[in-house]
């Protein structure tokens, strides 16, 4: 039922084409974490075994829709910003205004195509952090779920942080680039510690099974 749809991205994605590439691909591996977090919580809610816990499952639940909804918006979004970004690369660049032009263009154009991988890395810092509370209170029958969902975000965040840092590459204006690193290294921390934490939690109670 879902082969043909993910098939043709994966054929896009694999093809000679110029997008999608590794931030549109970064978003959906985001999105399949948060939906493996949505499941954890519907196999959770309506459980006798879980009564105290349904409000907090219900909330994990909505934030985790939430952000596997805006997650698939930036798979678009990403290719969107690419192909504005490759435009202006396309500029001419004979005269010395069109150097300018050009120029205004592409640093502008780099900064939009940049605003999509650290939306990815700001959504998965925000999944992540639901995964000790699922991983604790979640249906127990799926912890190894809560742990790859776990993995997954971590893989995708650091995907997308690749994204960022080749625009930042290019980008001229160092107050900006300043300004997205401080927004990336605590989100980068905390994310590696919350999901070194979920994982730790989850061999433990597969160990002690």
């Amino acid at each position: 039922m879902y082969k043909n749809a993910l098939k043709k991205y994966l054929d896009d994605l694999a093809s000679k084409l110029p997008a999608p590439g590794g931030g549109s691909a970064a978003a959906l591996t985001a999105a399949t974490g948060t939906a493996l977090l949505s499941m954890v919580a519907n196999f959770t809610l309506g459980k006798e075994k879980y009564k105290a816990v349904q409000g907090e499952i219900k909330e994990i639940l909505f934030s985790a829709e939430s952000l596997r909804e805006k997650l698939m918006q930036l798979v678009d979004q990403d290719i969107v910003a690419y192909k504005k970004l490759s435009s202006a690369y396309k500029l001419p660049k004979e005269s010395t205004e069109d150097k300018k032009k050009r120029s205004l263009a592409i640093e502008q154009g780099l900064k939009e195509a940049l605003g999509t991988p650290l939306e990815i890395c700001k959504c998965c810092h925000k999944a992540v952090k639901l995964c000790p509370a699922l991983a604790k209170k979640g249906n127990s029958n799926l912890i190894s779920d809560v742990g790859v969902a776990s993995l997954l975000l971590q893989s995708a965040f650091e995907s997308a942080l690749l994204n960022v840092d080749i625009n930042l590459k290019y980008i001229k204006q160092q107050e900006f680039i300043v300004e997205v690193r401080e927004i990336i290294g605590p989100m980068q921390k905390e994310l590696s510690a919350i999901s070194q934490e979920v994982i730790k939690e989850v061999k433990d109670n597969l160990l002690n099974c």
